[in-house]
């Protein structure tokens, strides 16, 4: 937290959701499918990134056959940006090195935040000087405005419906056709 007050500049604000969005409880657990869906991804990578411990849900992990995970805001836009990093042919060792460089910047410093790669490593940026340091020296291929993301996540959670029924997930619906 910072000692400025909201007037100066460089104020840090508590609030995740802005700008007529809904404010969530940022203690609010998702299901692993709408966690998949909300980040692009497929049950299936959910389940195997949690068991290896590349994105483990931080509200609920799951505790045995049955059991459910839950995953908090924050894990979402992890998983997203993991996709994005996946998606551009990054190394999963890159990417479980930037995993452990975001958990370090913490929830109020996400926004600001850019991941730029040479191809090879990952970047976290937190400021423009940073960013154009990094592509000046040739380094720079891509970046991912971890922000822009952010927002990306806090729109697809919106827009889901909390009262509707889970969407059944691949692993469940192959358990419930061996087991009929």
């Amino acid at each position: 937290m910072t000692d400025r007050t909201p007037a100066e500049p460089g104020f840090a604000v508590d609030v995740l959701f802005t700008d007529g969005l809904p404010d969530l409880d940022p203690d609010a657990g998702y299901r692993g499918a709408i966690a998949a869906r909300a980040a692009g991804i497929t049950y299936r990578q959910l389940d195997y990134w949690a068991r290896t411990e590349l994105v483990v849900p931080t509200i609920r992990n799951a505790a045995g056959s049955g059991s459910q995970r839950l995953y908090g805001f924050r894990d979402i836009l992890v998983l997203k940006l993991v996709k994005r990093l996946l998606d551009t042919g990054i190394s999963l060792q890159q990417i479980r090195t930037a995993v452990e460089q975001l958990r370090a910047a913490g929830v109020h410093d996400l926004a600001g935040i850019t991941l730029m790669s040479d191809g090879a490593s990952v970047y976290l940026c937190t400021s423009n000087d940073e960013v154009i340091d990094l592509v000046s020296r040739g380094q720079g291929v891509f970046g991912i405005a971890v922000g822009k993301v952010l927002r990306e996540v806090e729109t697809t959670l919106v827009d889901f419906d909390p009262t509707a029924p889970d969407p059944v997930d691949e692993l469940a619906a192959r358990r419930s056709k061996r087991s009929a």
